[in-house]
């Protein structure tokens, strides 16, 4: 999940791997690797229920992983073909070679996944600095995306939200290793509450075992001596697109974007303010809107079936006319989603 975790330390990229504990693979998942000149990714996929189907790529926040969308995927396996990626330097996805975690660096290596993989166009969806980078994807490569889903995304604010400015900070020299020396003696546990105090609307509703998962996995990142660099280096990759102007300008690209797109803004967001969701909406020239009032920085994994219903309305609003009267549309009087 994206996240504003203070760091145990910052070690080397090129530091050799430690042997940690096996990533979370859930029921129905698979993982698999692929290896690229100067990048390797790991791929999480769900089997889909019908053959056929289209592929759909979900990318995960600052500080998250593929299993970010462990929740969703299941709610979509009969419209969509899906796989979620970790990537460089996250989840369970070495560094790059060329060390480079800036948004254009990971929009870079999404564009060569599926490239690769011949799998677009996709259903491209990205959460929180994810969606930052699916904008990316889409604007300079639009053949590559079909339908474009943002959850709570990491786009300019002239006013960021007070919760937001740790991860900002991580981008300036020395701060990460002054948070190493405050953090040290924090425990996963610690860590993991922290976390999900931020991400969630209400920590309260995450159930025991996926607490002790996500406990499980945040000392599985601890060990890795490259997860804070990744960190620290795409914070700072954030902030620096946050300052690019002119056609490169994340805003810019925004309005570039040619797939139908569904933006989903949580109410109780701490890190990407709610107030950005009118913005968005114009931005994007062809978008619906999907306000939940109670969902934090992760709506995906808080709210995956609203999120599921609010993307099936945008696949069966943009589905090609097939000449039948029949009215396909779902008038259930909930007002959740527009078009702008």
């Amino acid at each position: 999940m994206s996240s504003t975790e203070v760091p145990g330390a910052v070690a080397a990229a090129s530091a050799p791997l430690p042997k940690v504990g096996a990533v979370r693979v859930a029921e129905g998942e698979r993982l698999r690797s692929v290896s690229l000149p100067g990048l390797t990714l790991t791929v999480r996929s769900r089997p889909p229920a019908l053959p056929g189907l289209p592929p759909a790529l979900f990318v995960h926040g600052l500080g998250g992983s593929s299993q970010n969308w462990s929740a969703l995927m299941p709610h979509l396996d009969d419209v969509v073909h899906a796989e979620a990626v970790d990537l460089p330097g996250f989840g369970d996805s070495p560094p790059p070679d060329d060390g480079n975690y800036s948004i254009t660096g990971h929009a870079r290596a999404v564009i060569r996944l599926l490239d690769s993989g011949g799998r677009g166009p996709v259903h491209l969806f990205g959460n929180s600095m994810g969606g930052a980078v699916a904008t990316r994807v889409a604007a300079v490569r639009p053949d590559l995306v079909r339908t474009l889903t943002l959850v709570s995304p990491a786009l300019p604010e002239l006013r960021i939200q007070r919760n937001a400015v740790p991860t900002a900070l991580l981008a300036v020299p020395g701060i990460a290793s002054l948070f190493g020396h405050l953090s040290r003696d924090w425990t996963a546990e610690r860590r993991t509450r922290g976390v999900m105090a931020l991400c969630y609307g209400d920590p309260a509703q995450v159930s025991p075992e996926a607490f002790r998962a996500a406990v499980e996995e945040m000392e599985r990142r601890l060990a890795l001596p490259y997860f804070w660099d990744a960190m620290v280096r795409s914070a700072r990759g954030i902030v620096d697109a946050y300052t690019l102007g002119g056609q490169h300008g994340l805003w810019r690209q925004a309005e570039r974007v040619l797939a139908p797109t569904l933006l989903v803004y949580g109410g109780r967001d701490q890190l990407v303010s709610y107030r950005m969701a009118r913005r968005a909406a114009a931005a994007y020239r062809d978008a619906r809107l999907l306000s939940l009032p109670d969902a934090g920085h992760v709506a995906m994994m808080e709210y995956p079936g609203a999120v599921a219903r609010a993307f099936r309305e945008l696949l069966d609003h943009h589905a090609p006319f097939d000449g039948s009267d029949e009215d396909d549309s779902d008038d259930d009087g909930n007002n959740d989603t527009a078009g702008s």
